[in-house]
């Protein structure tokens, strides 16, 4: 079969290397000079079904009426003249109530469990090196009340068969002794001794890498413009580099996912989230952490990459914005500083904002759509590396006819 992948992010490229490794002839189409150039480029780097909460929850609304008026807050809503954000805005406040938030929690610890368990088939088969690092991640909090409301809610993913400990602040820096600096400020943590950590760009290209020794074709710089359709079935698009026709079709393109959709009729809710992240160059003589981790009450999550820190920060309700400044990030570099004060060479920033693909529910869209022979990969959300494995595995899968290994309750498309 002929398949036509329709963007080259790490989901694209995940997709593509397992309906290659079952026979597939894939082409990859991807509007950048590469793959990962996007919102797989230099993002948080953890791979946490530890922190698979849906971030539709009862404290959000509140969250998001106080960024109309404060920069601190961790969700950030800008008013801008975009009806379509309002809309999702809407669909994502019907879904910040407990049991929503419940049960859309336990459908993406689900997938993010099952991923993980992909992404370490993927890496141990192909040899892949990425700066990984399989230590367990952290959870930081600095005030008893927040402690105890992290305990209270731990039971949704240990109930989904996760291991989670709980760490006094003493536990907590000998578990990270990198984290001295902030004992004095810290109530303890929540420790998933499974979660990981490892740079997805690297990944990607890596497994770009193996694609192509498996004979996948990828048309870089190609800018999609027209798609043409039956009642029934997708027959091919046009592009920048002329008509890609093929058997089957994957929509795999992120935040742009929606745009071409609509060409054919439909409303996919995935709206772009912008999330800011800097990194840092690690040298002899600084105390760099090994684990990394989020810091629960600034909302900054860290990793180390070798020879580099990086730190992660914010969701931004802002439309398609990707410009960023020094001053975006200094919220980011004081936390970090407060948290590592001699993690890196913080006189060496490399700054960089991207977009995630959000769903209203936080969990992706997969499967058939209408036609017959265009599948969905698309709204990954913040947990993009943490689900590109396990998603393309399901994808191929329902494609090549053979049933999950999962359940896809909530993660199928429905029109």
């Amino acid at each position: 079969m002929k398949t036509v992948i329709l963007g080259g992010g790490i989901v694209g490229v995940t997709t593509a290397y397992y309906l290659a490794k079952a026979g597939d002839q894939v082409t990859v189409v991807e509007r950048n000079p590469g793959v990962a150039q996007e919102t797989s480029f230099a993002n948080a780097g953890l791979i946490s079904p530890g922190h698979s909460y849906t971030w539709a929850s009862p404290q959000a609304p509140k969250i998001l009426l106080k960024s109309l008026f404060s920069e601190d807050q961790a969700l950030r809503l800008k008013l801008i003249p975009d009806w379509r954000m309002y809309a999702w805005c809407w669909e994502f406040l019907k879904n910040c109530t407990a049991a929503r938030a419940h049960l859309n929690t336990s459908r993406k610890v689900r997938l993010s469990r099952y991923s993980q368990a992909q992404i370490q088939k993927v890496t141990a088969d192909e040899q892949l090196h990425y700066d990984r690092t399989s230590q367990g991640l952290l959870y930081l909090h600095r005030d008893e009340a927040s402690f105890a409301r992290a305990i209270d809610n731990m039971s949704v993913l240990t109930d989904s068969g996760l291991i989670l400990q709980t760490l006094n602040a003493a536990e907590t820096l000998a578990r990270e002794p990198a984290l001295a600096n902030a004992g004095a400020k810290l109530a303890g943590s929540i420790f998933c001794p499974s979660d990981e950590s490892g740079d997805a760009h690297l990944f990607t290209n890596a497994l770009y890498e193996r694609c192509l020794l498996l004979g996948v074709k990828f048309e870089f710089d190609t800018t999609i413009q027209a798609v043409s359709a039956s009642a029934d079935s997708v027959e091919y698009v046009e592009t920048s580099r002329g008509r890609f026709s093929a058997d089957r079709f994957v929509l795999a393109m992120g935040c742009y996912a929606p745009a071409f959709a609509r060409k054919l009729g439909y409303r996919l809710p995935v709206y772009p989230v912008k999330g800011y992240s800097v990194t840092f160059p690690v040298a002899e003589g600084h105390e760099a952490p090994i684990i990394g981790g989020l810091d629960e009450h600034n909302l900054i999550a860290w990793a180390r990459f070798g020879n580099r820190l990086r730190f992660t920060a914010t969701a931004e309700f802002a439309g398609f914005n990707t410009q960023h400044r020094p001053s975006d990030f200094t919220h980011t570099l004081k936390a970090a500083r407060d948290l590592l004060p001699n993690g890196a060479d913080y006189s060496k920033p490399t700054y960089w904002a991207g977009l995630r693909p959000m769903t209203p529910n936080g969990t992706p869209i997969l499967g058939l759509s209408r036609h017959r022979n265009l599948f969905f990969n698309v709204g990954h959300g913040h947990l993009g590396w943490t689900w590109s494995c396990g998603t393309a595995r399901v994808t191929s899968d329902l494609m090549l006819g053979r049933k999950p290994e999962i359940d896809l309750t909530g993660l199928i498309y429905s029109s």
